[in-house]
């Protein structure tokens, strides 16, 4: 059965990766370097590496069921889902280990509401869901680090330790919201009783803060243009996957 949607044609990649047809190639070339089409045991894809991409990709973008997108590549269902399954964790971000002393970085936590509720708890958007926490570069807006995904209804302040996101910067100087106290980070000044007037430096300050932090909430804008993070259907750590790779996309995209 032949495919409506394919690689070959230049104009379908954009639409579905965000990415020009010269990035999307060496996307493609990297994840050839990294073993992605190594010859396997078993039967052969019946796709190859470059509109196996696309269609995770197709699948991130527009969360169509997996009967809906297959026939569009010319492929099974069961054959799409072994797709996905197998190179989805190959596009996945790679974190980034070091940072200059000079960087600023942004972190908040956003919420992916997922079907999957052995990972997921009911959050404050009254729907199953998994907090993630993001950390992005303050000047260039790439995504740097995305912890584990820990139920939605764990507070930011817990889940950047628990997430893993803590130990991956480091000491790096990281700015936060006000739901992080305690953790160390740069957070807003805050009133501590409810008659106290802050002094106008602070407030100045404050306004400062939330403008260099609404970087990361137009980050997370960009990324849930994917619709696989407004309704995640994705099992186990399929929704990490999704998240890491999107990411990886975003970058690619900002990077050009």
């Amino acid at each position: 059965m032949a495919g409506v949607i394919t690689a070959s044609e230049p104009s379908w990649i954009a639409p579905f990766t965000g990415l020009s047809p010269r990035c999307f190639g060496r996307l493609v070339a990297a994840l050839r370097r990294a073993g992605a089409d190594e010859v396997r045991r078993g039967r052969p894809w019946g796709l190859s590496l470059e509109d196996r991409v696309l269609l995770v990709s197709a699948y991130w973008r527009t969360n169509l069921t997996l009967r809906q997108l297959a026939p569009l590549f010319g492929v099974s269902k069961s054959a799409a889902d072994r797709i996905i399954g197998h190179l989805g964790p190959a596009l996945a971000l790679q974190p980034r280990k070091r940072f200059r002393k000079d960087t600023i970085l942004i972190v908040d936590g956003t919420l992916v509401p997922t079907r999957d509720h052995s990972i997921a708890e009911q959050s404050k958007n009254y729907r199953y869901s998994t907090n993630h926490q993001v950390v992005i570069d303050a000047d260039t807006r790439l995504v740097a680090v995305i912890g584990r995904p820990l139920p939605g209804n764990r507070h930011d302040s817990k889940a950047w330790a628990e997430s893993g996101a803590e130990a991956a910067v480091g000491k790096t100087t990281t700015i936060a919201d006000g739901g992080y106290r305690g953790t160390g980070l740069v957070i807003p000044h805050y009133r501590k009783s409810k008659d106290e007037e802050l002094p106008a430096w602070k407030e100045e300050h404050n306004r400062s803060h939330k403008k260099v932090r609404a970087r990361v909430e137009h980050v997370f804008a960009r990324m849930k243009n994917w619709k696989i993070l407004r309704d995640c259907r994705l099992k186990g750590d399929g929704v990490h996957h999704a998240m890491l790779g999107i990411a990886r996309l975003h970058n690619l995209t900002l990077a050009g």
